[in-house]
């Protein structure tokens, strides 16, 4: 298994922020099936004011270009990557149309 730590910044409109997790509280099957057919076991979505921090478990032979080929396939999820990207906002430093940016692992206790 392998985890990912991935951060995005919302528009920071509290109107807007609420809907985003509304959204999310109401996520349709096939958007869930498109994450799980990417062998993402897990994923989770924190919120700090307009920042945004995911953490995502994966399956070994997961990679991020295969998800992006499968997301690009489906129409569905073209969509909901749509809509999403009417809430986010890319943080400075991305390349444009990045999104979620990875996080670099900095400390870990259990390394100690």
């Amino acid at each position: 298994m392998k985890t990912y730590y991935l951060t995005l910044d919302l528009i920071d409109n509290e109107e807007m922020i609420k809907e985003y997790e509304a959204i999310h509280k109401r996520v349709q099957p096939h958007i869930i099936d498109s994450i799980r057919q990417a062998d993402i076991l897990n994923m989770e979505l924190y919120r700090f004011g307009n920042r945004l921090f995911m953490v995502m478990e994966t399956g070994d032979d997961f990679t991020f270009e295969k998800k992006n080929k499968l997301d690009r396939q489906n129409e569905k999820v073209q969509e909901w990557e749509n809509l999403m990207w009417k809430f986010q906002q890319p943080l400075p430093g991305a390349k444009e149309g990045e999104k979620w940016m990875i996080m670099d692992n900095i400390f870990k206790l259990t390394d100690y």
